[in-house]
């Protein structure tokens, strides 16, 4: 790692000093005649000329519509109705960890719903000494937590189990979000009713059409799981589950159950709908297995992608992906430009933390030859992310769920990527 970091510095500073020495010659061209003057720079803009908007032009800000390609995203033909169905986060356009509300892909079993915070009930049931009902104003009074977790559906990246098929990061792995959520330990509202000792479960639901629910073990559920109501510091969107939703760090997203009304404390798992027929995984043999939960350690290289090509040709190149596990903090990625043959470190922006994005980069100086680009993530349990051949030996061809395996992108030396299957 030393010999390249040593090769590629010097590279490097002289195309930052070339670039540097390019910026004068615009400046110098109308006396020397050797370069073309840059208008942008020796002539005065129409943006310099005249007032922009004033403060209140945009009371709720927005993007600039420069950035309006920026959005998610739907595959049409995925599902035969929008209303259960899935949009998918630009990663491949964003940068950092924190996935902006208005960007951050949702999952639908019946359509996102309007229900008002006055309007709002969650009731706590079943193995309990006091039944209770809240409402938004009662949650609000209860002492209340900040944490940043990532959300991933157990289907992201499912459709490439056979093969390569989707090209984009935004839809091979897009169905994940990462927010600082704000709510009320479920652990608090647990003892506010006084759950029995004979209860080993809870059984969450939601309010919407599909009343989705899921069991979840009672030592998750007094561990880390939040009653939610605000992400990123505001208000839920109405696509994540206004006014209220659970947060289940590290755990499969169909357990985050949006517009959550009822708790159930139980001595069972219900075995619902969807931890039975679905959210299960069906091995080679035909047989599923089911409470896989927990998300194991992934990655993708962001950019350069499909949808985030090279297009300042060779020379330095910032290459930048995520990382993620459901067990813990990330500790280290290494990124591969030869299709797995060898492999760097990549740098991560900042220590991984439990059941968070953490964001990687990689700074090369490109020959402008063909990459075959890789990233694998490693987790402080000391799981390694594994090939999608390594996968296929325990899971054969037919699940859907949890496909964590490694992703290539083919860089072309024109700088456009293509999704194939390096296994």
């Amino acid at each position: 790692m030393s010999d390249t970091f040593e090769t590629k510095t010097p590279n490097r500073r002289a195309f930052l000093r070339g670039a540097a020495t390019a910026g004068v010659g615009a400046f110098a061209a109308g006396s020397a005649g050797a370069q073309t003057p840059d208008p942008l720079i020796t002539e005065t803009q129409e943006w310099a000329q005249s007032f922009g908007d004033g403060v209140d032009a945009t009371p709720y800000g927005l993007p600039i519509k420069y950035e309006d390609d920026v959005v998610r995203r739907n595959v049409e033909w995925l599902t035969a109705d929008t209303v259960s169905s899935i949009n998918f986060t630009p990663i491949h356009a964003l940068d950092g960890t924190i996935t902006p509300q208005g960007c951050a892909f949702e999952r639908h079993h019946s359509g996102a719903i309007e229900l008002k915070k006055e309007d709002y009930r969650l009731m706590i049931n079943g193995l309990v000494d006091r039944p209770l009902v809240f409402t938004y104003a009662d949650l609000e009074r209860f002492p209340r937590e900040n944490h940043t977790y990532f959300l991933e559906c157990a289907a992201n990246t499912g459709m490439e189990w056979a093969g390569a098929q989707l090209n984009g990061a935004q839809f091979t792995h897009g169905m994940i979000h990462n927010m600082e959520y704000t709510g009320v330990p479920l652990r608090t509202l647990l003892e506010e009713a006084g759950y029995e000792t004979a209860g080993k479960w809870v059984y969450v639901e939601g309010a919407d059409a599909s009343s989705n629910g899921r069991s979840i073990p009672m030592e998750k559920a007094l561990d880390d799981v939040l009653v939610a109501f605000k992400a990123n510091g505001e208000a839920l969107r109405k696509e994540h589950g206004y006014p209220v939703r659970l947060v289940v760090p590290g755990w499969e997203g169909n357990m985050w159950v949006k517009w959550i009304r009822r708790i159930e404390v139980m001595n069972a798992p219900v075995e619902s709908r969807e931890e039975t027929s679905k959210y299960t995984d069906t091995l080679a043999n035909g047989i599923s297995r089911k409470w896989t939960w927990e998300m194991d350690a992934k990655s993708v290289v962001t950019s350069p992608s499909p949808q985030s090509p090279i297009k300042h040709g060779k020379g330095p190149l910032v290459i930048t992906g995520l990382a993620w596990s459901g067990r813990g903090a990330i500790t280290r990625v290494d990124v591969s430009k030869d299709g797995g043959k060898t492999w760097e470190t990549a740098r991560l922006a900042k220590p991984g933390e439990k059941m968070a994005l953490t964001r990687f980069y990689l700074d090369v100086d490109w020959d402008g030859e063909d990459m075959f680009l890789q990233s694998r993530a490693m987790d402080e349990t000391g799981y390694v992310q594994p090939t999608k051949t390594q996968l296929r030996e325990v899971r054969g061809l037919n699940s859907i769920y949890h496909n964590n395996c490694i992703q290539t992108w083919w860089v072309r030396p024109n700088g456009e990527a293509e999704n194939v299957e390096v296994s």
